[in-house]
């Protein structure tokens, strides 16, 4: 009887797909933080800011918006670099729970994911 060979990594030549990938939407991200940096530093210096949010708190809430949106820029550099990490380790696609490789259309949607459907379908 003849044993079915499981796959257990990605190829390098799959790695290296997913490098580019990863680098692209890194770069992304990176053009898309320094954008929210630069919109906050221009409310900062603005003086009509300041008058304003003393007026109403439309200055303040759009700061933290602003805020918000960088937060999740930088979270999701890390989440990449991370990704990046891995692919290095040739840990990539593996999903941290079940051990399985992740399909390579939830990493293409998601490169930098950790866990495969199966297993955040099951964290509900």
């Amino acid at each position: 009887m003849e044993q079915e060979l499981v796959k257990t990594r990605y190829s390098d030549e799959e790695l290296e797909e997913f490098r580019l990938i990863i680098d692209e939407k890194l770069t992304k991200a990176k053009e898309q933080l320094s954008y929210y940096v630069e919109q906050l530093e221009e409310m900062a210096d603005s003086p009509d800011a300041k008058v304003k949010g003393l007026d109403d708190g439309a200055g303040t809430a759009e700061s933290e918006t602003i805020n918000s949106m960088a937060a999740r820029q930088k979270k999701l550099i890390q989440h990449l670099e991370n990704a990046l990490i891995r692919i290095e380790n040739k840990a990539y696609g593996i999903c941290r729970e079940t051990g399985k490789l992740i399909s390579k259309d939830r990493l293409r949607a998601v490169p930098h994911a950790t866990l495969s459907i199966e297993a955040k379908q099951k964290r509900g």
